[in-house]
């Protein structure tokens, strides 16, 4: 018997996607004969995989590590990176309940791109971008606009061109320090002028730092610029814990004024109510040893370099 309803197609957003180059990228890096520089993969012989196990050890002991969790992240681990936060910004206290943990940075992007970006809405990012945050953006029905990186950075004096021309971003993301695929970091200058036009033409900054205390030119440079989440309250600030301990612990998060992590948890909620109360135990255990966790970087900016 034939029905008389045409078959269910799929949503027109599919029509318009394509692999991510990040897909392509790990399904080479999967080959035991491939070396590959072309992506951010941690050395896998400097992942602490004998101090993962001992967290693990460690967590597993405690109920809590094995149940659902609040979805904007176990609070333990939202008190360490919170505390951690805080150091960055030069001692400005970071509210815990402005930290969402997220299951790795990307997942922040996606849901920062539902929160924040209407279909048709602009969104300024770097030339060369991350292609992780266009695909993101491309899901999200935005207009990509690029600016150009220079050795300080966005050019900001390009993107206040477009701003006075009529360019009206809903927001703009970018790399600051340790540009990927760059390597150079935003000046203190560019920074505090990026987020005056935030403040002055309304738009949303997400500063996106998977690398920034992964310095490495001379051991003894030390961190970048203060972040630009110092300059304005419109900017919303990824990291994750997949460079400095281990990409499958599938840890990210985010910190954002909290009309933001409001939207973004009734969205995760939908997306996947919570995320594992064990790797984010193991994380809050890692990353709160501060000692071990010095000394792990260490050793990471030395072999690195």
């Amino acid at each position: 018997m034939s029905s008389i309803h045409p078959p269910a197609d799929l949503a027109r957003r599919t029509a318009t996607l394509d692999s991510s180059a990040i897909r392509d990228l790990l399904a080479l890096t999967a080959r035991d004969e491939i070396i590959s520089l072309a992506g951010g993969l941690p050395a896998t012989d400097l992942i602490p995989v004998d101090r993962i196990a001992a967290a693990a050890d460690a967590v597993l002991r405690h109920y809590d590590a094995v149940q659902y969790c609040e979805t904007p992240g176990h609070r333990t681990l939202r008190n360490v990176i919170a505390a951690r936060e805080s150091a960055v910004r030069g001692g400005v206290t970071v509210p815990t309940d402005t930290v969402v943990v997220t299951h790795g940075s990307q997942q922040a992007l996606t849901l920062l791109a539902q929160a924040l970006i209407d279909p048709g809405a602009v969104v300024v990012v770097d030339e060369p971008a991350y292609t992780g945050a266009l695909q993101v953006f491309s899901i999200a029905e935005a207009q990509i606009e690029s600016i150009p990186i220079t050795d300080g950075g966005m050019d900001v004096d390009e993107l206040e061109a477009r701003l006075l021309a009529g360019l009206r971003p809903a927001v703009v993301h970018t790399v600051a320090n340790f540009h990927n695929p760059r390597g150079v970091t935003m000046t203190e200058a560019r920074r505090r002028r990026l987020a005056a036009l935030a403040d002055r033409y309304g738009f949303w900054i997400i500063e996106d730092d998977p690398y920034g205390e992964i310095w490495f030119d001379t051991i003894e440079s030390g961190p970048s610029p203060l972040p630009i989440a110092c300059h304005s309250d419109r900017v919303v600030r990824l990291s994750s814990a997949s460079k400095i301990l281990a990409p499958t612990l599938r840890v990210g998060w985010f910190v954002a004024p909290p009309r933001v992590c409001a939207a973004v948890e009734l969205l995760k909620q939908g997306a996947d109510l919570c995320g594992s109360s064990l790797t984010q135990l193991m994380a809050a255990d890692l990353l709160g040893d501060t000692e071990w966790l010095a000394d792990h970087l260490t050793d990471l900016r030395r072999e690195y370099g």
